[in-house]
């Protein structure tokens, strides 16, 4: 269920792009960046989206000499920043830094305002986060076999949190409670930050998120930890075990992200992003911050971001038809 494994085919970040200088008689490429640019990120600041959309501008805005402006839009599930980054003008001033949201959406809404394949221009993969599941310390459960028991034995009397509907942490859950056969309410948020808050407060007792948003409440006892959506386990947290291992054999998944521009813009521009995009995930200081929070590093050309794109919103038009998921 995971996109962990088609991802390995995409190139790693940093490998070398072949930059070709415009041929005798072409209109030369339109100035870029001539202004500060906007990159609208779905999900509320200090969320796992937010965080690793800071750390990419900070980098890109020192690159190309230009400040980059994160632009937090939250709502929907990230269908509002989606709608926005769609209708913006298409000239490279505007990134819209996306979520699987984008290929999760289509299917679990029905319609949305805005066409995943044909409204962007994907630019390039940027970073992946490994999910844990969560508990308030106050659901008795010290493991995931003890609150699968626990949530059978209490069916529609527990709450689960999420960063909203339609997000990867909505259907990671989702998918879990259906396969499992248990019967839990979903609370969608305007991102994990305040979700993770609520969840910590007792308010929703579950909630699956990245490890990047999760380990501050994890290390300071808010929240506790059952299981972990990857395959192996997280160097980050050695002892907790993966869902593979204890209630759900394959189980895998992980919340990516990308860069997508509006439709139209210029292909010159979208070279040049790509390239910036990638020296950026490519930089030292940046790689060692991203990787201190559980974060994967990706990087892709757009030609790999868009079949991804593709792949990805068949498997989870299948994935939000097998759990019965709907938008709250």
């Amino acid at each position: 269920m995971s996109p962990h494994r088609p991802r390995r085919r995409l190139l790693l970040a940093g490998a070398a792009l072949p930059v070709a200088g415009p041929a005798l008689g072409q209109p030369a490429a339109p100035a870029w960046p001539a202004r500060p640019l906007r990159m609208i990120v779905g999900f509320a600041p200090g969320g796992p989206t937010d965080i690793v959309a800071r750390v990419i501008a900070q980098r890109l805005s020192e690159q190309i000499g230009q400040t980059v402006l994160i632009d937090n839009k939250p709502g929907a599930g990230g269908n509002l920043a989606a709608d926005l980054g769609a209708k913006a003008a298409p000239d490279g001033h505007t990134l819209f830094y996306n979520t699987s949201a984008i290929t999760i959406a289509p299917a679990l809404y029905g319609k949305v305002p805005y066409d995943t394949l044909k409204d962007f221009v994907p630019v390039s993969t940027t970073a992946t986060n490994a999910m844990i599941v969560m508990v308030h310390p106050s659901v008795p459960a010290r493991t995931i076999q003890e609150f699968v028991a626990h949530a059978k034995a209490n069916p529609g009397k527990l709450n689960y949190g999420s960063s909203g509907t339609g997000t990867i942490t909505h259907l990671a859950t989702a998918a879990l409670a259906s396969a499992l056969g248990l019967q839990m309410t979903h609370v969608p948020y305007k991102g994990s930050a305040p979700s993770l808050v609520d969840t910590a407060a007792g308010v929703v007792q579950l909630m699956t998120d990245t490890v990047n948003s999760a380990l501050p409440y994890l290390k300071d006892g808010r929240l506790r930890a059952l299981a972990v959506t990857m395959p192996k386990r997280l160097a980050v947290l050695p002892d907790v075990p993966t869902l593979s291992e204890t209630v759900m054999v394959g189980m895998e998944m992980s919340a990516w992200q990308g860069v997508v521009v509006p439709a139209g813009t210029p292909q010159p521009i979208v070279t040049r992003l790509n390239t910036e995009l990638r020296r950026v995930l490519a930089h030292e200081e940046t790689r060692q911050k991203l990787i201190a929070q559980g974060t994967e590093i990706l990087g892709s050309t757009p030609e790999e971001y868009a079949a991804y794109l593709r792949s990805e919103l068949a498997r989870w038009s299948k994935v939000v038809a097998e759990t019965g998921a709907k938008a709250e």
